[in-house]
C-alpha cells in the first residue's frame, strides 16, 4: 500500500506502530496474543482489532465466536483516528462481510505496509475461515497487500492447484500466486517433512528467492504463521525492504521455534518462545 499523505508530523512515532486485525486465542500462542508479542520482541509498537473471539488452547479450537463487523469497524476508526499506523499485518477473518470491511478502511487510511497470512487452518487443523470468504479475501484483500504468507495447505486452497507434496510441486505454483495480485508472495513450506531443511518461497516481481533455515523436532509449532507475519510487518514498519524484512522474519521465527522447548506450555501442540533473547539473559 502507499502511505497516508494527510498524517500529520507531530504523530509519528519514534517507535514504529503495527496493527493486527486478528482474531483473539484464548490459550495465548496463536492469533492477536502471538501478533503482539511477535511485534513487540522485533522492536515494533503493537495495536490491535479483533475480528473474532476463539476458545482455543494448545490442543485445538473449540468455539468461534466473529465479532459484529459494526464493532470491527470501530476499532478500525479508533486506532486509525489516533495512531500513527506504519504497518498493518491481518490474520483470521471470519466472514466476508469483515473482510469487506477492513478492505474499505484499508483503503480509506492507507497505512504504508501490508501483510496477509491468509489464515485458513489452525496448526490442529481446525477450520478457521469459511468457504464463502475466500473469495471475498482474494478479491477484495489480497491486491491490497505488500505480501502474503500462505502456507501450503492455504496456497493450494488460493490457486485451485493440489497440495504440494515437494519443492518442485511449490515451484508450480508461483506463476498462479502472482496472479493473486500481491507485490510478494512467502509460500512456507514447513509442511514438507522429508528434508532436513524448511524452506520457503519468497516470490517477488522479477525472481524468486528460498529461504533456508534447519528444520527443528519439535511439537512447539503453536501460532508460527501469525508470528511469523507480524514479525515481518514489524521489520518493514522499520524500514526494510521487502526481501530484507522476509529474511529477518524468517529468522526470527526460527529461533523462537529452537527456543520453544524452554516454555513447556500446554498439552499438545505449544507455541514458540517469542522473548528468546530474554529467556537466555536469565539463564
Amino acid at each position: 500500500m502507499m502511505p497516508n499523505p494527510n498524517t500529520p508530523s507531530s504523530l509519528v512515532s519514534s517507535t514504529p506502530i503495527v496493527l493486527t486485525i486478528a482474531g483473539s486465542d484464548s490459550g495465548g500462542g496463536a492469533g492477536i496474543q502471538a501478533d503482539i508479542k511477535a511485534i513487540s520482541a522485533t522492536g515494533g509498537y503493537a495495536c490491535s482489532v479483533i475480528t473474532a473471539i476463539t476458545a482455543q488452547n494448545t490442543q485445538g479450537v473449540s468455539a468461534i465466536f466473529p465479532i459484529p463487523v459494526e464493532h470491527v469497524s470501530h476499532q478500525l476508526d479508533a486506532v486509525f483516528s489516533d495512531l500513527n499506523i506504519v504497518a498493518v499485518k491481518i490474520g483470521m477473518l471470519a466472514d466476508a462481510d469483515i473482510i469487506k470491511v477492513v478492505a474499505d478502511k484499508l483503503r480509506q487510511y492507507q497505512p504504508q505496509y501490508l501483510v496477509v497470512d491468509p489464515v485458513m487452518v489452525a496448526t490442529s487443523g481446525d477450520v478457521l475461515l469459511e468457504n464463502s470468504a475466500i473469495h471475498a479475501l482474494k478479491n477484495a484483500l489480497l491486491p491490497l497487500a505488500d505480501i502474503i504468507t500462505p502456507n501450503l495447505p492455504e496456497g493450494a486452497a488460493l490457486t485451485g492447484k493440489p497440495l504440494p507434496k515437494s519443492e518442485a510441486d511449490m515451484q508450480a505454483m508461483i506463476d498462479d500466486l502472482r496472479l493473486l495480485g500481491a507485490k510478494a508472495v512467502l509460500l512456507k513450506g514447513g509442511h514438507l517433512e522429508q528434508d532436513e531443511n524448511s524452506n520457503d518461497l519468497l516470490i517477488l516481481s522479477d525472481r524468486v528467492e528460498t529461504l533456508s533455515a534447519k528444520r527443528i523436532n519439535t511439537k512447539n509449532t503453536h501460532g508460527t504463521g501469525c508470528s511469523l507475519s507480524s514479525a515481518i510487518a514489524s521489520y518493514l514498519a522499520q524500514g526494510h525492504d521487502l526481501e530484507r524484512a522476509a529474511f529477518l522474519g524468517k529468522s526470527y521465527i526460527s529461533q523462537a521455534i529452537a527456543h520453544s522447548d524452554e516454555l513447556n506450555i500446554g498439552k499438545g501442540h505449544g507455541p514458540v518462545n517469542h522473548f528468546f533473547e530474554g529467556h537466555a539473559a536469565r539463564r
